[in-house]
């Protein structure tokens, strides 16, 4: 083989149609001409001389992705057109042996000794991820991923120098520095080594990026109080983890309180900060609802009319009416956020400041405490005609003669005789029942209906933290204010209202009242089976779907559970192989590894299934 080294202009040199790679030709061109920018050629080309139309050039046989590169840095006018490249010309050898014999004999270097070259690179020339990434042509992001992989456990990149741990599971580790705990980690692992499971068992008792209390603290706060924010550069959505969540959480009632002293300076007589909003905390309050102006009022009658003619007579199905109505709750919302409340009703009322479950403030306004209740409704007393009282008075007068004895006696026909007439009158009925419930869920007032039924909602806050922001509770608080903000303040007022309901709508806010009594909570010390079976009959009723209020996850029950329990729930919801899998592992890998088995299963304990 004779084989000269020769400089030949680049201007001279021209691919050819003897190299044996036509896959992948342009790969990584821009990442080349970046390294020979830096480092100059490290290998030299291989040319054969052009004949016929190619006569006085040279074919490159062998470097043609170099070729490519060098031409785009003179394109780049980062070298010269004319600069002489050194090459290899061939002299009688078969053009194709020789590209197939370069490329063939290339052995690509582990992906684990580049990384360990890169941190070496920063760790001991002192040169900066944009400087590394500008002399191999990637981006400084790139570069860090590479240094952080090039940091892990010697250890590790040893097992996956081996085959023994692929990148996916490599990458989790970059979440922490710490080597020790990155071995743990791996040492304790079973059957399920996936990334997730990593990830989870390295950031155990930490906070997601995207959680909602992150999202409204904001990395910058959090950092500037000496929080520390792990971030996995591995996740598409470049997510992290706040490590100190008590740091985070008292954080976050920090910033309500600020929040809470914008809304206390408006001039309520009470303002509570809880980071959880729990309807509960309202009950037994009467909530009032602000004012609008003239105009402002007419329109919101005007648009609430439509949406209830939309809501007795439109069909689900009716796309068209589904999008008219959203768009008509969406004006009513923009009225009600230029309502303003009365001095008078400020005056009395307080407001509840917690953390909505988009990450923003959440303010509650205009509840009354029932010790503040005969001052709110002091002001509307006397606010009827003179003859109004005149008549009230004289019934009052007309009443005294008669015993107590006699006036029970007389009512009491009085209640027979009602009851029979209402008995008749199933929709006069359906009114009063929903009067005297709606009386008892929206205003706390004694004594306004003379249906003798007791309306009691059991807190299910006390019981499960944090579920005021799952599905249901927020559909159930949408629909609530927005009964609230319809019904009229005045209670006495109440049955006029009520009486214009058409018979659907009554329908649905007696539905709102009676759901809110719904009592299914076990608790200890309670053993209600019949009450049990009446919640099970209810859930198959209504075609309670559970799956769309509630998943299960390491946090809120494989991690409170037996692993005999997780065992049989993956043994369940996938298979008994998978139950199999895990079952030697600790208990919180466990857990992360049912998790990820039964997301998007349908899996539910047996204490949440509608039968």
């Amino acid at each position: 083989m004779n084989t000269v080294i020769q400089e030949i202009s680049l201007a001279k040199l021209i691919p050819s149609a003897a190299n044996v790679r036509k896959t992948g030709r342009k790969d990584g061109i821009g990442q080349l001409a970046a390294s020979i920018k830096a480092h100059g050629l490290l290998q030299n080309l291989t040319v054969r001389k052009g004949s016929g139309d190619n006569k006085g050039l040279y074919e490159v046989v062998a470097g043609g992705r170099r070729l490519a590169a060098l031409r785009k840095l003179a394109e780049r006018k980062q070298i010269a057109g004319g600069t002489r490249i050194p090459c290899h010309v061939l002299d009688g050898e078969t053009a194709e042996e020789i590209s197939l014999a370069e490329n063939v004999m290339q052995c690509p270097m582990h992906p684990a000794d580049q990384y360990e070259a890169f941190a070496k690179l920063h760790a001991e020339q002192g040169l900066s991820a944009k400087e590394i990434g500008a002399r191999f042509g990637v981006s400084a992001a790139v570069v860090k991923e590479r240094l952080k992989l090039g940091a892990v456990s010697p250890k590790l990149i040893k097992l996956y120098r081996e085959g023994k741990m692929n990148l996916d599971q490599l990458s989790a580790f970059t979440i922490t520095d710490d080597h020790a705990a990155q071995e743990r980690v791996w040492s304790e692992l079973s059957w399920n080594k996936s990334r997730e499971v990593i990830l989870s068992m390295l950031t155990e008792g930490q906070v997601r990026a995207d959680d909602r209390r992150a999202r409204f603290v904001g990395a910058e706060a959090y950092q500037e109080a000496g929080g520390v924010i792990t971030r996995d550069l591995f996740d598409a959505e470049g997510a992290g983890y706040f490590a100190d969540a008590a740091l985070l959480n008292h954080l976050v009632r920090d910033k309500l309180q600020r929040a809470a002293k914008k809304v206390l300076a408006e001039g309520w007589k009470w303002v509570s900060v809880e980071p959880e909003f729990d309807r509960e905390m309202a009950a037994g309050m009467r909530r009032l609802h602000a004012a609008l102006s003239s105009g402002d009022q007419e329109k919101l009658a005007a648009l609430e009319a439509k949406r209830d003619e939309l809501w007795d007579t439109g069909d689900d199905d009716n796309q068209d009416a589904a999008a008219e109505l959203e768009t008509i709750e969406a004006e009513i919302a923009a009225l009600a956020e230029g309502e303003q409340y009365r001095p008078e009703d400020i005056a009395v009322a307080g407001a509840f400041v917690s953390l909505g479950h988009d990450g923003q403030v959440r303010i509650e306004r205009g509840f009354v405490r029932p010790e503040d209740m005969k001052r709110a409704e002091a002001g509307s007393e006397g606010e009827g005609a003179d003859g109004e009282d005149e008549a009230a008075d004289a019934g009052s007068r007309e009443a005294a003669p008669l015993s107590d004895r006699l006036a029970a006696e007389l009512t009491s026909y009085r209640t027979s005789g009602l009851r029979n007439a209402l008995a008749a009158q199933p929709a006069t009925a359906l009114l009063a029942v929903v009067h005297a419930l709606a009386g008892q869920v929206f205003y706390v007032a004694d004594g306004l209906s003379c249906l003798d039924l007791t309306w009691r909602s059991v807190s299910v806050g006390t019981h499960a933290p944090g579920i005021g922001e799952s599905p249901a509770e927020r559909e159930i608080a949408k629909r609530h204010d927005a009964w609230a903000k319809r019904l009229p303040d005045d209670p006495d007022a109440l049955w006029e209202f009520l009486a214009k309901l058409k018979q659907p709508e009554l329908l649905k806010l007696l539905a709102h009242c009676a759901s809110l009594t719904v009592d299914a909570v076990r608790k200890p010390g309670r053993d209600e089976p019949k009450a049990a079976a009446n919640a099970d009959r209810l859930a198959h009723a209504v075609g309670l779907d559970m799956t769309l209020c509630w998943q299960p996850t390491a946090a809120n029950y494989f991690g409170r559970v037996t692993k005999e329990q997780i065992a049989a729930a993956v043994r369940e919801g996938v298979s008994e192989q998978a139950a199999q899998n895990i079952a030697h592992s600790r208990k919180s890998e466990m857990a992360a590894a049912a998790e990820n088995l039964l997301s998007g299963k349908g899996w539910l304990p047996p204490i949440l299934r509608t039968p």
